[in-house]
């Protein structure tokens, strides 16, 4: 066997060059020299790596800023032309035309003589906010739950026949009973989207807790005396980042197409939300000129969904540790 044993005297170095001393009991010897592990910077530099999800975060910040920041300085009002005949009903040529070239008037006047534009994000503000409110409370909700039944035998056994009783009656139609029964208004709406809402939820969660819930980790925690709920909270919940922000992504979009398909039919809220705002432009849709008063509150209902759905996605899979390198 050939010998490929390196002659140190060949490196024309001193001892002191080749070796340096370790002093074992010193507590420089402790120091892990392996980078520190950061799991969300992990989880923003896969995010960023992809250029489009740059795009489409841009998208959303837009979206973001005419949603909330705009209507603070739009100064929207119903009626600001109302008793004017000449501003009503007119294209978005006519309106910078007649009423001058302002950002308010880029889609053109309603009915009342009202900027399409300053309406549609203000209907924007009320559809977003509800969607947002309903995700937080159903989310956090349906995954604290979710993850209790998916541990607790008792939980289980109740939590399983509410489920099979509640669950399988039409989301919507629970909605709908609950808007008739009560005034139909912003709050009413979130409550009868959040009453059983989580419980689907839940019981997503509850399986993908049952799926992981027997590892060899969570058993060496249950053998050393950890309680359940911790190790719930802290072994399981965390290892599932990546499927609740998916999940996420899915609810947000989905409260807003609520909304738009209840005004739609006549039992959404009695404020002027984008489903609001597409219902009473229907009638527009038969006269040319004034069908942008229907196609633009749709449009940005279909985009603000669209970019919650792809940002929420696309921060999911970023969120799954295995994309980590």
């Amino acid at each position: 066997m050939e010998n490929n044993l390196i002659d140190l005297s060949d490196l024309n170095l001193s001892e002191e060059e080749l070796f340096a001393p370790v002093d074992n009991a010193g507590i420089s010897s402790e120091k892990i020299t392996a980078p520190r592990y950061s799991y969300w910077k992990s989880v923003f530099r896969v995010f960023f790596r992809n250029k489009v999800n740059i795009v489409i975060l841009a998208a959303l910040g837009l979206v973001i800023a005419f949603t909330y920041i705009y209507p603070l300085f739009s100064n929207y009002d119903l009626l600001e032309n109302s008793m004017n005949s000449a501003a009503k009903n007119l294209s978005p040529s006519q309106a910078l035309s007649a009423l001058g070239y302002k950002l308010k008037w880029i889609l053109g006047t309603g009915k009342l003589g009202q900027s399409v534009f300053d309406a549609v994000w203000n209907g924007s503000r009320i559809s977003i906010s509800l969607a947002f409110i309903c995700a937080a409370i159903n989310m956090t909700v349906g995954v604290v739950i979710g993850a209790i039944w998916g541990f607790s035998k008792k939980v289980d056994l109740f939590m399983t026949e509410v489920n099979n009783i509640v669950g399988n009656v039409p989301y919507i139609l629970v909605i709908a009973v609950m808007v008739r029964l009560f005034t139909p208004s912003f709050w009413t709406l979130a409550f009868a989207m959040t009453i059983t809402g989580w419980i689907a939820i839940a019981y997503f969660i509850r399986t993908q807790v049952i799926i992981i819930r027997d590892r060899e980790y969570n058993l060496a925690s249950r053998c050393l005396g950890t309680s359940t709920v911790r190790i719930a909270m802290k072994n399981i919940l965390p290892f599932m980042t990546s499927v609740i922000v998916t999940l996420l992504a899915t609810e947000l979009p989905s409260y807003i197409s609520y909304e738009v398909f209840l005004s739609y039919i006549g039992i959404g809220m009695s404020e002027a939300s984008l489903g609001r705002l597409i219902k009473e432009a229907v009638p527009s849709i038969a006269v040319p000129g004034w069908r942008f008063q229907f196609w633009s509150p749709t449009a940005v209902a279909a985009i603000v969904a669209v970019v919650l759905y792809v940002v929420g996605q696309n921060l999911g899979d970023a969120s799954d540790p295995r994309t980590h390198r």
